[in-house]
């Protein structure tokens, strides 16, 4: 498997592999931490995780910036993985979210995300870049596919384990002081600190059940609520010092190996490619072609990124409110998608290989029209379930009686995330294939901008499934996502031979 590489590419791996890591347990509790602490709506929580994960997308393309300008790559990603390991320092930091401090200490929260973002941006493309390098060696230039193939495992490993260490972490935490895990309890203990008795008899009713299973005393319903929530929210800060663990130890692999890893020279300040006029006549509508197929294709995966990744967003919170989680934590279903990705991977490569071994390859614009469609089958599915079962938006679902909850069973979760991760191996590594076929060479930096610049609009528009599954009976909100889909993949499809054109 990692014959005919470079020795840098599994340094390089790990280095990933250990951010994210520490990535991927913030990205699993983020807005669902944001509820808990602070007591957010569904709706606001996801626009900030939104607003947080577009912008590492957009600040990959400065972190880039400034590799590309002072070709220090090295430099750069070191430099990235300290802010990072910063940013998670001032989140584990656990103080207690009280009336008077909540409005200091989300804006010090939405500092630290930031700093997360920005040292991200300086990380993420530049560890990829510094692999592209590494195969401009004729020697391993063939085995391009395969080292980024194995790299992109590598992630998937991280994104796997990280998932559960919040959960087990905060469970244990809650255990020594006393207290059981309670997904609902948390928003009771909002909402009784800010209205108190006002709060309604069925909720206040509510409270009490999951008070008293969860550990605590009822007799002094305010203390218990303060004491759950400060206990609750400790957990998760003492995660965050596993995100900084994980930062020094890719720095540590990162210096470590450092030298096996290629540093560019500095190009030619005046170095262009010249054409003569009848070339530049020539060329240019192929030009205008490919800029034009490559903004089509954008177009569509926008919709991709703003449906799938509403695993972090709706799909989270549906986790915590509609599916039982007395034995696994909401969180922990973060973990499926990176588990599919490692197990299937194989699959769908050996599927291609055999499909192009018998002249019937499959071109990159229809496989990502079929991954549209098949994403558009997870939320059928989840749209259909919850048809079925009767659910209510999740407000007035939230509002009924504990008892009267019927919760869904972990094997939806598990078709779930199947489908989407099919359809994400569709289209995430596919799409950066078509996008660098597609670029002319000129442009090859600025292309590949676009591409994260399209994922960061995506996931601009997180906040609008929230929004949705709280006004709407939820089966409606999924099948909002299924049209997206299906339109999409519609567009794909109408504009598939005129793609395949452009890409020959």
């Amino acid at each position: 498997m990692f014959k005919n590489h470079p020795k840098g590419l599994i340094p390089a791996a790990l280095s990933n592999m250990g951010e994210r890591f520490g990535y991927y347990i913030m990205n699993a509790v983020l807005v669902l931490f944001l509820c808990s602490k602070f007591g957010l709506s569904g709706e606001t929580s996801s626009i900030v995780y939104s607003v947080f994960y577009a912008g590492i997308y957009i600040l990959s393309l400065v972190g880039g910036l400034i590799a590309d300008k002072t070709q220090n790559y090295k430099g750069t990603i070191m430099t990235g993985l300290v802010i990072m390991a910063l940013g998670y320092v001032v989140l584990s930091i656990p103080i207690l979210a009280t009336a008077g401090n909540s409005t200091w200490l989300l804006a010090m929260t939405c500092g630290a995300l930031f700093m997360i973002a920005f040292g991200n941006g300086l990380f993420k493309g530049n560890l990829q870049a510094i692999v592209g390098q590494m195969y401009d060696d004729p020697r391993y230039e063939k085995q391009r596919d395969s080292g980024f193939q194995i790299f992109y495992v590598f992630i998937n490993v991280g994104g796997l384990i990280a998932p559960f260490v919040a959960p087990l972490l905060r469970s244990w935490w809650l255990g020594e002081n006393g207290f059981v895990y309670n997904s609902n309890l948390p928003a009771l203990c909002h909402e009784f600190i800010n209205n108190g008795a006002a709060m309604g008899a069925e909720a206040m009713n509510n409270l009490t059940a999951a008070m008293t299973a969860a550990g605590g005393s009822i007799d002094n319903l305010a203390e218990s609520c303060t004491r759950y929530l400060q206990i609750f929210n400790e957990g998760i800060h003492y995660s965050f010092i596993a995100s900084v663990a994980a930062m020094f130890i890719s720095l540590t692999i990162f210096i470590c190996t450092k030298k096996q890893f290629p540093t560019p020279a500095k190009k030619a300040a005046a170095e262009t490619v010249t054409y003569t006029a009848e070339e530049k006549a020539a060329m240019a509508k192929d030009i205008k072609q490919r800029m034009a197929a490559l903004f089509a294709v954008l177009g569509v995966v926008i919709f991709f990124w703003f449906s799938f990744h509403q695993n972090g967003t709706s799909l989270s919170l549906f986790a915590r409110d509609f599916v039982e989680t007395s034995t696994v934590q909401p969180e922990i279903w973060q973990a499926l998608n990176p588990f599919y990705v490692i197990i299937l991977t194989p699959v769908i490569m050996a599927v291609f290989g055999a499909l192009s071994r018998r002249g019937k390859e499959i071109s990159t614009p229809r496989k990502i029209a079929i991954g549209m469609f098949i994403a558009g089958l997870a939320f059928l599915f989840l749209a259909v379930y919850s048809y079925m079962m009767g659910y209510p938006s999740a407000t007035d679902y939230l509002a009924l009686p504990i008892a009267n909850q019927v919760k869904a069973g972990a094997w939806v979760l598990f078709a779930l995330y199947f489908f989407l991760t099919v359809a994400e191996l569709f289209i995430s590594p596919l799409g950066l294939s078509f996008v660098s076929k597609v670029a002319p060479k000129h442009l090859q930096g600025l292309c590949q901008g676009l591409w994260l610049g399209a994922t960061a609009l995506g996931n601009l528009l997180l906040w609008m499934g929230p929004l949705m599954y709280n006004a709407w009976p939820i089966w409606q909100c999924w099948t909002v996502f299924l049209a997206v889909c299906l339109i999409s993949m519609g567009i794909m499809f109408g504009m598939v031979k005129w793609l395949e054109r452009v890409t020959q």
